[in-house]
């Protein structure tokens, strides 16, 4: 059982006292640059580096030395590397894990998802199952998210590769959000699937660079974010075949001039974020909070940030975001993901060269933080 990791110790961090509702422990330390993480029905936890390893926590929070084998080429290029891992709903009976990471191939880079099973130390039946096209040298923007359905969809998140007119193409993968079955094929029920022209694994468009995305617990829907450039970063809920706008409409503005980008903020026809940083916080990982160890905070949207260096804690009213509450501002570093765990903890990864994976544990006794209306 998960519960096992519980005995993890390690050095615990210390907290404002506005914070004192919980206590930050470090798991396991010494990743580079971690990017995603995974919990596994026998306690251990699989946690992704960039630079291109699978890496496996034991449930007594120990990081095995020993990366998993049997991965493909990966292409650890500026922003692109070994991204996100994500299980099977039926894991438990069928073993399949998935993968998403940034590949060479005929024009440059792009994103690849394959999916495998895990043997002990290794990957076997390795299949892709996905390959972002086309390819192309730019080292920037590869997302990359994965999530699972209730119908047992796959969504992959990709990211615009820093060409942002690419967005807007039902030609093209980038900017986009994908749904698969589990084995790659395209659903009949894609949108675009009948559209001369589209690329049938197209769910959705008009996106810049997706890093967060989580299936809401009641709804099922998904949510996503993304980066804005220089402000502008979203919160969406993905609606199948919707325009979400990029690089027509946002609220940020260039890097260099601080010019406007594109036409304004809203059209017609596109959609409206439910929620948007300006400035940026660089949000990165994402997850519903559904434990029973934090009972103030269930049903809580948490956002990793990579810029603010802090964890985002957001109230909901269905879907309307009520309330910000921020935690740990320049305490542990640049927040890369964040899971809510089946103990009921919350799990953060920190994207340093010397990355750590930390939990949140409770302080009993300790009354609710007082959350920021928006």
């Amino acid at each position: 059982m998960f519960l096992a990791l519980l005995g993890a110790v390690g050095p615990a961090l210390s907290v404002e006292p506005a914070e004192s509702s919980f206590q930050t422990v470090v798991v396991a330390e010494g990743l580079e640059h971690p990017w995603g993480m995974a919990f596994l029905p026998d306690g251990r936890m699989l946690v992704t580096e960039r630079p291109g390893r699978l890496r496996a926590v034991t449930a007594a929070g120990q990081l095995d030395p020993r990366p998993v084998s049997g991965l493909p080429s990966i292409a650890a290029v500026n922003q692109g590397g070994l991204l996100d891992v994500a299980l099977h709903p039926d894991f438990a009976k069928n073993g399949w894990l998935y993968l998403s990471y940034a590949a060479r191939g005929t024009g440059g880079y792009g994103t690849e998802v394959l999916r495998a099973r895990l043997d002990g130390h290794a990957l076997r039946d390795v299949k892709v199952i996905f390959s972002m096209r086309p390819k192309t040298v730019s080292g920037h923007h590869f997302g990359s998210r994965l999530v699972f359905d209730r119908q047992g969809y796959l969504y992959i998140t990709l990211g615009d590769r820093g060409e942002m007119e690419r967005a807007q193409r039902l030609d093209d993968h980038a900017g986009s959000v994908i749904r698969l079955h589990d084995d790659g094929r395209v659903p009949v029920g894609n949108p675009f699937v009948d559209r001369q022209g589209a690329l049938p694994e197209k769910y959705t468009y008009g996106h810049r660079n997706i890093q967060g995305a989580a299936l809401h617990p009641e709804s099922g829907r998904l949510w996503i974010h993304e980066h804005g450039p220089q402000g502008g970063d979203e919160i969406n809920i993905i609606r199948a075949g919707a325009n979400y706008g990029w690089p027509v409409i946002t609220h940020g503005r260039n890097y260099v001039t601080g010019t406007r980008i594109g036409e304004g903020t809203a059209k017609p026809g596109m959609e409206q974020p439910l929620l948007q940083w300006t400035p940026s916080i660089a949000p990165s990982g994402m997850a519903f909070y559904t434990g029973d160890e934090f009972p103030a905070w269930r049903g809580s949207l948490f956002v990793g940030a990579l810029r603010g260096q802090m964890l985002v804690r957001l109230e909901l009213d269905g879907e309307r975001v009520v309330s910000e509450e921020r935690f740990l501002e320049g305490k542990v570093g640049r927040i890369r993901d964040v899971r809510s765990g089946p103990d009921g903890r919350i799990y953060l990864l920190t994207d340093e060269a010397r990355g750590r994976l930390i939990r949140l544990d409770p302080v009993p006794g300790t009354g609710r933080l007082t959350s920021r209306p928006l």
